[in-house]
């Protein structure tokens, strides 16, 4: 089911190595180890890298993803509630843990953004 979405005679010669460079994007992402400690049976690490980032640029994997639901839902399959993709992180800095600020500090921070908001005219971003 993967191999429709793969775009062969794009990115590369070699077709017949696509589906081991696309196992070796997912053995990246499902183990969370580093591009370069990469099994050498998925090829060398920067050339899977190189597709992963064609891949990506091109909307290989939203089209994999959107036509993988579309296809377990025609099944009856899938609980659509379920399906999220999510990649948002915050990350404080690390003097920040911890961080204790007056209240009246906070306060007057709160109410010069609240101000902000105000004055902003809808559909202008921050300054």
């Amino acid at each position: 089911m993967v191999e429709p979405f793969l775009p062969v005679g794009r990115y590369g010669p070699y077709p017949h190595r696509l589906r081991e460079q696309f196992e070796g994007v997912i053995w990246r992402f499902r183990s969370g180890g580093q591009w370069r400690e990469m099994p050498a049976e998925f090829g060398a690490w920067q050339t899977v890298y190189d597709r992963f980032a064609q891949w990506r640029d091109a909307g290989v994997f939203a089209a994999l993803m959107e036509a993988m639901i579309a296809e377990a839902a025609r099944r009856g399959q899938a609980d659509l509630s379920l399906v999220s993709v999510d990649s948002t992180v915050a990350r404080a800095h690390h003097d920040a843990v911890g961080m204790v600020v007056d209240p009246e500090v906070l306060a007057a921070l709160e109410e010069a953004a609240a101000e902000e908001r105000g004055n902003r005219k809808p559909g202008k971003p921050p300054r």
